[in-house]
């Protein structure tokens, strides 16, 4: 009977403190907490603190507290993270980063905690497993562990050398058994595991934490791209738009340019033209480009040549002092 008492007191709690953060907080993260050891949790927490926090518990728990923060105090921020009929976000081994502060940095600093771990058997790997070329330490003996994994190799001073950079273990295929013994044997611990950031939420909105790596210069790059489509398209279709608009107006110019010099109509820019046109010479004066700086400069004076003092005259001194 205490017990039960204790654990309905702890859920009580629990409620109540995730109540609370929804209402602080109005951003957080959704991160999955797979083989994120809990000294590791105790350095992410403390790092996080005081604009951040995290809360990990049963999905279940998780989702009958928020649906019940819903209904009682009707903020639809939070809405996605228990969508009607539907798990939404919190499904697997997942946790709630709250924050009031800036999000890109929240993420950067989570992304530093991340720890080396060796590949299990069974594990799926979350990155490729690449061996480089080159020695590996082992005695010819024990190749048949490359043998089993089709790695080329050969004997090098008494040695296994690999030929080649190998990929052993591919993203999203699970580890071996003869992967994990070569991989132990060369010292390798290929994976490195942290909080991985699932999605991000803002103010109710929902998206996915690649969105936070597009720099200005991506966003500005896609801008010019899409003005450009849709200049090509508004000329080819003849349709005039604010993004054709130089390109009709240049045309329109280069067009009256030509009536002009075929006819004797004519306007300002059209007659110089024309004019350069009758007689080239009038403006090769300043187009000619100087030539060194020789053409353009006056010649320089021939400074006067020093006269040698002759034999006859006093140098002031002897040749015999």
């Amino acid at each position: 009977m205490v017990a039960e008492e204790r654990v309905s007191q702890k859920k009580k709690e629990y409620r109540k403190r995730l109540a609370e953060y929804l209402q602080t907080y109005d951003k957080a993260f959704i991160v999955n907490a797979d083989n994120v050891g809990s000294k590791q949790f105790m350095d992410i927490r403390k790092a996080l603190r005081p604009n951040s926090v995290i809360l990990m518990g049963k999905n279940t728990m998780m989702r009958f507290c928020v649906e019940k923060y819903l209904e009682e105090t009707g903020d639809h921020r939070w809405e996605c993270l228990v969508k009607p009929g539907k798990k939404g976000l919190l499904e697997g081994n997942v946790g709630i980063v709250f924050t009031n502060g800036d999000l890109s940095q929240v993420k950067d600093e989570i992304a530093k905690y991340k720890v080396g771990a060796p590949a299990r058997v069974g594990a799926t790997a979350n990155d490729d497993v690449v061996i480089k070329a080159g020695g590996t330490g082992m005695d010819p003996s024990q190749t048949s562990f490359f043998q089993a994994l089709g790695i080329a190799t050969k004997i090098n001073k008494g040695t296994i050398e690999i030929v080649s950079d190998v990929v052993v273990v591919k993203t999203g295929d699970r580890v071996g058994a003869s992967q994990a013994t070569l991989l132990a044997k060369l010292g390798i611990k290929p994976f490195k595991y942290g909080l991985q950031i699932l999605k991000v939420i803002e103010s109710g909105a929902v998206y996915d934490p690649k969105v936070m790596d597009i720099t200005d210069e991506d966003m500005l790059s896609s801008v010019i791209t899409a003005i450009r489509e849709v200049a090509a398209l508004s000329l080819g279709a003849s349709y005039p738009s604010l993004a054709a608009a130089p390109h009709i107006i240049i045309d329109g110019y280069k067009n009256a340019l030509a009536i002009a010099l075929e006819t004797d109509y004519t306007f300002p820019l059209a007659q110089k033209v024309k004019d350069y046109l009758a007689d080239p010479s009038k403006f090769a004066v300043t187009t000619a480009p100087a030539v060194g700086g020789a053409a353009a400069a006056p010649a320089a004076k021939e400074e006067p040549k020093k006269e040698e003092p002759s034999e006859e005259e006093d140098m002031g001194f002897s040749l015999f002092d």
